[in-house]
C-alpha cells in the first residue's frame, strides 16, 4: 500500500512538473517538433478541433466525444483494473486472516506479513499494483489535454455551459463534482475493503487531490475528469453491480439479525 500511495505522488510530481513545462506558452501545430508535441499535444489538438468542426463549432462538446473515445480505447485496460479490485475484495477474508495472525509490528514478523501476503496474490493471480496502471495511462493524456487546450487558442478562448474552457472554473462547480465523481468511482473500486485504514485513506485522498488540482487548471480538464469518472463508474457497476447488490442485501440482512 506504502508503494501505491508513493506510485500516487510520484505520478503526481511528474504531473506538476510538465504541465508547467515543455513550451507551455508556445502554441501547438502541425509545424511543432518534438516527440511530445508530434505524437501526443498536436494530435489531441487536431481532434478537438476537427470534432468542433462536426459539432456545429462546439470545443466542448467536441471534448466530452474525445473524452469518450479515449476511455473506449483504453477500456481494456479499466476493466483489468476493475476485476483486479474484484479479486483483491475476494481476497480480503484471507488478508484480514493474516493480519491477525502477524499482528505484531516488530520488523521480523512484518517481513513475514509481506511474503505470505505476495505468496497469496501469487496464488490466486492477483496483482496488487494493477490498479494504478490506468492512472499511469491517464496522466500523460491529460498532460496532453492540458498543453493541447492551452497552446490551442480557438479551444482555450472558447466558452462551454458557464465556463471558459482554457481558464478555472469561475464558481468551482466542475472541481467539486469531479471531487464527488472520482469519491464515488474510488468507493465503488473498493467496495468491500473499506475497513483495511490504508484503503480508507487513499478512498479520501484521491478525491482531495483531484479537487485541489482541479481549483487551479483549466476547466476543460475538470470536464475531461468528470466525464471519464462517469463513464468508469458506469463501468464498473456494470461488472461488479451483482456483487455490490449481494453485499448490500448481505448488509441488511446482518443489520436485521443484530
Amino acid at each position: 500500500m506504502k508503494k501505491r500511495i508513493l506510485l500516487l505522488l510520484g505520478i503526481v510530481s511528474v504531473f506538476l512538473f510538465l504541465t508547467g513545462c515543455t513550451e507551455i506558452n508556445k502554441p501547438i501545430s502541425a509545424e511543432s517538433t518534438g516527440f511530445w508535441n508530434e505524437y501526443i499535444v498536436y494530435p489531441l489538438s487536431w481532434v478537438i478541433v476537427k470534432g468542433a468542426e462536426v459539432l456545429g463549432g462546439s470545443f466542448g462538446f467536441s471534448l466530452i466525444v474525445v473524452t469518450l473515445l479515449i476511455r473506449l480505447a483504453i477500456l481494456p485496460l479499466m476493466i483489468k483494473q476493475t476485476r483486479s479490485s474484484k479479486a483483491m475484495q475476494a481476497l480480503q477474508p484471507e488478508m484480514k486472516a493474516l493480519r491477525e495472525k502477524y499482528s505484531s509490528k516488530d520488523q521480523k514478523t512484518q517481513q513475514k506479513l509481506q511474503q505470505e501476503t505476495m505468496a497469496i496474490f501469487q496464488k490466486h493471480g492477483v496483482n496488487p499494483m494493477a490498479g494504478c496502471f490506468p492512472l499511469i495511462v491517464q496522466m500523460p493524456i491529460l498532460i496532453g489535454f492540458y498543453h493541447a487546450i492551452s497552446r490551442t487558442r480557438e479551444i482555450a478562448d472558447h466558452s462551454f455551459l458557464w465556463f471558459d474552457l482554457g481558464d478555472k472554473d469561475p464558481f468551482y462547480i466542475l472541481p467539486i463534482i469531479a471531487g464527488i465523481t472520482t469519491f464515488i468511482q474510488q468507493k465503488l473500486m473498493m467496495a468491500g475493503q473499506e475497513h483495511n485504514p490504508q484503503m480508507a485513506m487513499m478512498l479520501w485522498m484521491m478525491p482531495i487531490m483531484i479537487v485541489i488540482f482541479a481549483f487551479n487548471f483549466p476547466a476543460a480538464l475538470s470536464l475531461y475528469w468528470v466525464v471519464g469518472n462517469i463513464f468508469m463508474i458506469a463501468q464498473t457497476y456494470f461488472i461488479k453491480g451483482p456483487d455490490l447488490r449481494k453485499n448490500a442485501v448481505a448488509g441488511k440482512a446482518g443489520g436485521a439479525k443484530k
